[in-house]
């Protein structure tokens, strides 16, 4: 299943660079075309294009990291054994998640991506997150406790893969 999961992020992700790819290629054109040179000091066409140019950059490169990263996690995941502990790469189902058949990916980013996967629903968070810092070395029957705003999750570890 963490095959399919990292394969369908994979997927979600290279859509994602493709389309940034594209955003930052026009920005770059519009920041360079001679229409964008100001003809007024209050014209700030070009400058607009070019911050909007420099952040979609920024934005491929994170993506390419991401890929990156998840290329990496797959190809571990293949040589590596059963954790028992969550990690990156690891599959989590708590109690409450069980009958509705909710899961928690823990992954290098891509953060809020969901998929379903054989009737599985499956939500990535990353270590960073709230709920990833409160999986992150706990294991099958750890508590696990976190506060979001006025709502407290109480629960419990009852799956691990």
């Amino acid at each position: 299943m963490k095959t399919l999961i990292i394969n369908n992020i994979l997927t979600f992700l290279k859509k994602e660079l493709a389309m940034q790819l594209q955003a930052a290629n026009n920005a770059h054109s519009a920041a360079t075309d001679d229409q964008s040179i100001a003809e007024t000091q209050y014209d700030t066409l070009a400058i607009e294009a070019s911050y909007l140019a420099e952040g979609q950059s920024r934005r491929v490169e994170e993506l390419q990291q991401a890929i990156h990263a998840f290329l990496q996690l797959s190809s571990e995941q293949k040589n590596n054994a059963l954790n028992y502990v969550v990690t990156i790469g690891s599959l989590v189902q708590l109690f409450q998640d069980e009958e509705s058949k909710n899961w928690f990916f823990i992954a290098p980013a891509a953060a809020g991506f969901k998929t379903t996967i054989a009737q599985q629903n499956v939500t990535v968070v990353t270590p960073e997150s709230p709920m990833g810092k409160a999986l992150i070395n706990l294991s099958v029957g750890d508590e696990v406790n976190l506060t979001l705003g006025s709502h407290q999750l109480n629960d419990h570890i009852v799956t691990l893969q």
